[in-house]
């Protein structure tokens, strides 16, 4: 037989995804696929394990561009002009080609920019107080420096929404100044007046869906209060900037950018505006940032920094990575800088026509988050639209409702974060000092923006205040014996799980039968003893374990990894709990803290 010309592979049939679902079926040996393999995420959206060309995609329209000139921002805090002026200087000596200037106090452009070659850099402005003047100051000095109306890139944030959302406060002064920047900068087409921000959702717990539609709804709001103060709509649409914040759901914040892009063009159609001119800015997000570990907010920046790019966003800030608990460093910031730098040139991320399009993944994702958005959108516009909905309390209502649910599987571990809930760094020291130990929302009537990690925090600087008053950090002692696997397994476990508090959590000790162990550990300085065994040695040894261990010490913590068939039995002759899968880190560890205080005073 001529196999010369044969086609490679040709002896394999095709394979249907019916095929690959009957043999990963076969593999789950009875377990269900839905719950075992579907992914469900916060919007609500299944997300399936695998997708080919059998999948009928719906490919969305007007869902962005990738930015060849992206946006590399860098935030300044403006103290004094000179100050400024010389961070944003250096700012652009490491690469930056997008600054961000907020202030307090009078400030002269002129002064500020001295030197900054604004057909090369983006400038742009949070503005709070004397917002006409200084914008018809900036416009002066553009105009005096030389530079094409159409060169000057960046834009104006007068803070309408965000300061309405955490403050309940908004001022019809705010729409006269905006609707009076657009008459202002009308021969600026790159230069943005009207900034709306959706950060603030998405960093007080929001879901995606919920942070697109509620920012969408807050563009109808705006639109209506210009146009009453005769400003065209057209004129509107041309003058958008959007702040949204970028989250961890690596695939579904891509999706994300891309649905808000599509649904901005749909109610544009909607006004008869067809074409126009916007611009996206995407800051990593607060919620997803650990004061513990805090290095591991460098790989969770520039996972988001990947999301916002591939999702065809026009600039990116990064926040330095120990921006939650001090004022930034010139490393931190220096490196927050690199990550975007990194990304457009040497990863080509800048570089490449939309890489995720025809993503049989991605377009799903886009299509359900579009679909979803534009449903919660149309429910709150149908119920008063925004202002009357935050009014009323309904969006904050249903934020909370997505961020206690988050809370919940961080607290149970079953959403991991680094060196928050999972894997701490236990060679780590930190003051109590930067911790930070409320833990509850004081104002249901506003959003109040905050890490997700709080609740853990307040765990932490129990542990860290507790340290400074006595001078002693509490000891764990992990004991194991019996079948190999299973104390390795049990006591790695119980490492990352206790580890999570502070305490000095030792490494585990082996010992060849249970009663050695229980007189060792009786016996050691530790206050905290974490028995770790297999279920079959439980059964057989773990009482006997608990009461020689009781015999000789009768204040100490013991406490075992798994979940015992005998636990009452266990619990009557002493032991304190037991830590598995089920177990709740905040809930468990607080009860700990409790006894070890006790032990601690006596």
């Amino acid at each position: 037989m001529n196999t010369k010309n044969k086609p490679l592979f040709s002896e394999f049939g095709p394979v249907t995804k019916e095929n690959w679902i009957e043999k990963v079926k076969v593999d789950l040996k009875g377990a269900d696929f839905d719950k075992t393999l579907v992914w469900k995420n916060f919007s609500k959206i299944e997300i399936q394990p695998f997708y080919n060309d059998e999948d009928k995609i719906e490919f969305l329209q007007n869902t962005g561009e990738n930015a060849q000139s992206l946006l590399n921002y860098r935030h300044i805090e403006v103290t004094s002009e000179a100050a400024g002026n010389r961070l944003a200087l250096k700012a652009i000596e490491e690469g930056m080609n997008g600054l961000l200037f907020s202030f307090s106090d009078e400030v002269s452009p002129a002064k500020l920019l001295k030197g900054i070659d604004l057909n090369q850099i983006a400038v742009s402005f949070v503005l709070n107080k004397n917002v006409i003047e200084f914008a018809k100051n900036f416009i002066d000095f553009v105009q005096k420096s030389g530079v094409s109306f159409a060169n000057v890139k960046g834009y104006f944030n007068t803070e309408i929404i965000s300061h309405y959302v955490t403050t309940g406060k908004i001022e019809a002064q705010s729409f006269d100044a905006s609707a009076e920047l657009i008459k202002l900068t009308k021969d600026f087409p790159n230069f943005k007046t009207v900034t709306i921000s959706g950060t603030e959702y998405l960093d007080s717990g929001a879901n995606q869906v919920q942070e697109v539609a509620y920012t969408l709804n807050s563009l109808v709001y705006l639109i209506d209060e210009l146009a009453e103060r005769g400003i065209e709509v057209q004129s509107i649409f041309d003058n958008l900037n959007f702040n949204l914040a970028i989250g961890l759901e690596y695939f579904v914040e891509i999706g994300k950018f891309r649905a808000f892009n599509n649904l901005l063009s749909e109610i544009a159609n909607k006004y008869g505006i067809g074409v126009f001119s916007h611009t996206i800015s995407a800051k990593t997000s607060i919620w997803s940032k650990s004061v513990t570990d805090a290095h591991t907010n460098m790989l969770r920046a520039t996972t988001e920094a990947m999301s916002a790019i591939l999702g065809n966003v026009d600039g990116v800030l990064i926040d330095p990575y120990d921006k939650e608990f001090k004022a930034p460093s010139d490393f931190s910031s220096r490196i927050a800088g690199n990550i975007t730098t990194i990304l457009r040139e040497e990863s080509y991320f800048g570089k490449v026509a939309n890489p995720v399009d025809g993503s049989f993944y991605i377009e799903e994702v886009t299509g359900k988050i579009a679909e979803k958005a534009l449903e919660l959108f149309k429910f709150i516009e149908e119920n008063g639209g925004f202002y009357a909905a935050f009014e009323s309390e309904l969006i904050q209502q249903q934020i909370a409702e997505i961020r206690l649910q988050k809370l919940k599987l961080i607290s149970q571990r079953r959403l991991p974060m680094v060196g928050i809930n999972k894997y701490p760094n236990l060679m780590e020291s930190i003051s109590a000092n930067i911790l930070n130990g409320k833990t509850e929302t004081e104002n249901t009537k506003v959003l109040q923006p905050r890490r997700a990690s709080l609740e853990i925090e307040a765990i932490r600087k129990r542990t860290e205040d507790l340290i400074e008053k006595t001078g002693i950090r509490p000891v764990v002692e992990l004991i194991s014996y019996g079948n190999l696997t299973m104390r390795k397994a049990r006591a790695g476990f119980a490492y990352d799980f206790l580890g999570v508090s502070g305490f000095n959590v030792l490494q585990e000790k082996s010992f060849d039968n249970f009663e050695s162990g229980a007189i060792a550990a009786a016996k050691s300085d530790a206050h905290v003893v974490v028995i770790c065994s297999s279920d079959q040695d439980y059964d057989e040894t773990a009482l006997e374990f608990v009461k020689n261990f009781r015999k000789l010490n009768k204040e100490k913590i013991l406490l075992l990894a798994g979940a015992p068939t005998n636990l009452e039995e266990l619990s009557q002759a002493g032991l304190n709990g037991c830590i598995n899968l089920r177990s709740d880190v905040i809930v468990t560890l607080s009860d700990i803290q409790k006894e070890i205080q006790k032990i601690v005073k006596a």
